[in-house]
């Protein structure tokens, strides 16, 4: 008779379930993604890694690459490409098997295996970052002694004048989701939340599926380091809390400004940009950004903004009165900031 203390519970084999539906669909979807940004290039390029093939902008990018002796990109050079998706078609089928077995040992040991399918996958990522960014032509047209232009694993580097960010994609996060179900299963089952009640546990569950879903869509509010970062618009230091700027486009990449009409110029000439977001500093709160649209515009000659825009913002209806009184400002509106 099999011992019931070695069965799964009705959460685990739900979140082993939820795990299966991640991964089914990651097989269809990008894993990785580079960005690569320069000021030729204000909307960036992007290489995206699927399961099975390469995506993205690939060809523009083996064109530049192809100046610097970087070898180019082609989905048949990477075994990879072939084997991937069956790796994770078995991890998904894995999950539901375990699922419908219901063995805490089966489960700890499916943790282990996809723990270490993850650890190998981000080492073979490295070693394909090492080679694609050392084994360099010795005849291309350009040759930096000493330099190489490895792609960050993770985050971002700047190679000359391109910054390279490397993050997961949709498929990336499915995995991180898929991971982090799997531990709390485990948590779970090894009784290691047992001084939580019963629905303290399954809100805690939901509590990670939300987040991590955030992770894989959200945006959070971009931040300025003041006296470090420069303006995307006039290539000035931003230095005046209140005056910053910062936009977002459909892609995710964050542009920032010194003064909030450097950032109405510059979507005015990108006008083909799609832009997802848009934030302001409020006036009283050095920098901190808010929505546009949350903000309350004034405009005058006596606002001294870096790039003379004259323009502030405050998150408040009581404080843009306030100040619009004392700077003998005209309200004005957003999106239309240059033209009031």
């Amino acid at each position: 008779m099999r011992n019931e203390n070695q069965n799964l519970g009705t959460l685990s084999k739900i979140l082993l379930a939820i795990c299966a539906i991640c991964l089914s669909v990651a097989i269809f979807v990008p894993l990785w993604r580079i960005e690569l940004s320069a000021p030729q290039y204000p909307e960036g390029l992007m290489l995206q890694i699927f399961p099975h093939k390469l995506g993205g902008q690939v060809e523009i990018i083996n064109g530049l690459n192809h100046y610097i002796g970087m070898k180019t990109l082609h989905t048949e050079d990477f075994p990879e490409f072939a084997i991937l998706p069956y790796l994770i078609g078995f991890f998904a089928l894995g999950a539901l098997l375990v699922a419908a077995f219901g063995n805490k040992k089966l489960l700890y040991f499916f943790l282990g295996l996809f723990v270490v399918f993850g650890v190998a996958a981000m080492a073979d990522f490295y070693r394909w970052n090492y080679n694609y960014g050392h084994n360099l032509d010795p005849n291309a047209a350009i040759i930096v002694p000493g330099m190489a232009y490895q792609p960050p694993l993770i985050g971002y580097k700047q190679l000359l004048n391109f910054g390279a960010f490397s993050i997961p994609d949709a498929g990336g996060w499915l995995f991180i989701v898929s991971g982090v179900l799997m531990m709390f299963a485990v948590a779970l089952e090894a009784k290691l939340v047992d001084k939580f009640k019963k629905n303290k546990v399954i809100g805690f569950a939901i509590t990670i599926l939300a987040t991590s879903s955030a992770s894989c869509g959200g945006a959070d509010v971009p931040i300025i380091k003041l006296n470090a970062d420069n303006c995307d618009f006039c290539k000035m230091t931003i230095a005046d809390g209140r005056f910053g700027a910062a936009l977002v486009t459909q892609k995710g990449r964050v542009y920032k400004f010194d003064d909030i009409s450097c950032m109405v110029h510059y979507k005015n000439e990108n006008a083909s940009t799609g832009f997802r977001q848009f934030y302001v500093a409020d006036f009283t709160k050095s920098n901190t950004l808010i929505p546009v649209e949350h903000a309350f515009f004034i405009k005058s000659v006596q606002i001294a903004s870096p790039m003379r825009g004259n323009i502030a913002a405050f998150g408040d209806p009581e404080s843009a009165k306030k100040y619009q009184h004392q700077f003998e400002a005209t309200a004005v509106r957003w999106p239309n900031l240059d033209q009031e």
